[in-house]
This record gives structure tokens, sequence and C-alpha cells, in this order.
């Protein structure tokens, strides 16, 4: 509909993915590798992070940052009265287009870096990325859509929102980067590590599939906890959400 704000938003994405390969093209101009990660190996993982986010942003996010927008004009009681499941069409009522074409970009960069990497991949490799890259996404939509509930009690809650964006951000590098070089940065990247490891784990959601598609998985618990908390995350935002649908008051109320 809105032709010119698509294409904008298509440049833009577009130029912030350069402006991304540029960056760490100058960096690794000057050192071999980042922690033990190699140049293609890290394309992989620039691309993995960018396949998940894509899907988040192209899928979910316009609808969940949509929700408190609802609630304060009283449109959710249109939503409620559906005979359809209501975090369902809440989550999933449009789409965003332009973001999908940063998923074209993600799936060109990962194509350059096994070319680059070289090693040859096996179906086994390719199952178990998408099956993380799932894993991924619905770590992601469990955290928003448990933050898009709070809107019930907060009404506008743009807040969380930009808390989410803060929180993520490590996401968009790999955990072994936070072991630090001397004690004080090792134990203040140990601390990092551990809480967005064990307790929130967002350094695993992007670090897993891409070390399973560039290096080959050899250690599974790090990816068992993933998977976990992103069922537990599911279930815990499902409850989360019904629960905070019995404290809505419709506008007419």
């Amino acid at each position: 509909m809105f032709r010119g704000n698509f294409l904008i938003t298509v440049v833009t994405r577009a130029f912030w993915v350069c402006a991304q390969i540029t960056m760490f093209e100058i960096i690794y101009g000057n050192v071999e590798t980042i922690s033990d990660w190699t140049r293609p190996q890290y394309y992989a993982f620039m691309a993995t992070g960018m396949l998940i986010n894509s899907i988040i942003e192209a899928l979910f996010m316009p609808n969940c940052a949509n929700f408190s927008e609802m609630i304060r004009t009283g449109s959710l009681d249109f939503v409620l009265v559906k005979p359809i499941d209501t975090q369902f069409l809440i989550s999933c009522e449009k789409m965003e287009l332009a973001m999908l074409t940063t998923t074209i970009w993600a799936l060109g960069l990962l194509s350059y870096a096994l070319i680059q990497i070289g090693d040859p991949i096996s179906v086994m490799q390719v199952a178990s990325y998408l099956i993380f890259i799932a894993v991924g996404v619905t770590f992601f939509y469990s955290l928003m859509i448990a933050m898009a509930s709070t809107s019930i009690w907060l009404t506008r809650n743009q807040g969380l929102y930009d808390f989410w964006f803060y929180i993520t951000v490590f996401a968009r590098y790999p955990r072994s980067i936070y072991d630090g070089v001397d004690a004080k940065r090792l134990e203040f990247g140990e601390i990092l590590q551990g809480t967005f490891t064990w307790i929130v784990p967002i350094l695993l959601v992007v670090t897993v599939p891409a070390r399973v598609i560039a290096k080959g998985l050899t250690e599974w618990h790090y990816p068992l906890v993933g998977f976990g908390s992103s069922v537990f995350g599911l279930v815990v935002s499902r409850m989360l959400f019904q629960w905070s649908l019995r404290s809505y008051r419709s506008s007419g109320s």
C-alpha cells in the first residue's frame, strides 16, 4: 500500500547490513580471529542472527507492538469475540514484508560464508541448523509476547520494548567473546556469560545454530539448555498472556 515507505525500509536495511559487513571487514583486516571465530565463521554467525531477527521483525514485532494500541483504543474487544485463539490472532495479524528482505541478505551472506569455510555440510547439520533457528525464533517470540502482555496493566509499555532491544543486543556477538582477557574483565565477562547462558539464554539462541552450521556441534548441553528454555518460555508466556487477559477491562466497561 505504501510503496515509498517499503522502499525506504528496504534500502535502510540493506545499508545496515552493508555497514555491518564493512565494519567486520576492517576488523578482520587487522586480526585473524575474534575469539575462536575466523572471518567466514563469524559471517555465518552474523547471517544466523540476521535470519532469526528478520523472522521476528517481519512476523511478530509489528503485531506485539500494536497490542498496547489495541488496549488503549478498545479494539481488543473485537479480537476477543472472534472464534479464533486470541494470542494467535494478535501475534499473526499482519506481516512486515520489508523486513523479509533481510532474510535474503542473511541467506546470501550465509551461503558466501559456507563457501569460504569450504567444509562439507551434512544433512544432519542442515536439519539441526533449521531446528535451532526455530528454537531461537521461539525464544525471542516468547520474550516479546510476555512483554506485550504487560500492556494490560501498563497500557503503554514502549520502555519495555526498548529494554528488549538492549537485552537482545548481547545475541549479536558469540558467547565466547565474553571470556575476557584479564582478571577484572574475565570476572565481569563470566557474570555476563552466566546470566545470559543459564538464566536468560540469549547468548545461545544465535551461537548454537551458528556453531552447528559453521563448526559442527561438539557440546550438547548448550543446545539442550536453549531448547528447554524456549519450550519453558513459550509455556510461561502463554500462561502470562492468558492471565493478563483476565485483568482486561473493555472500552465499554
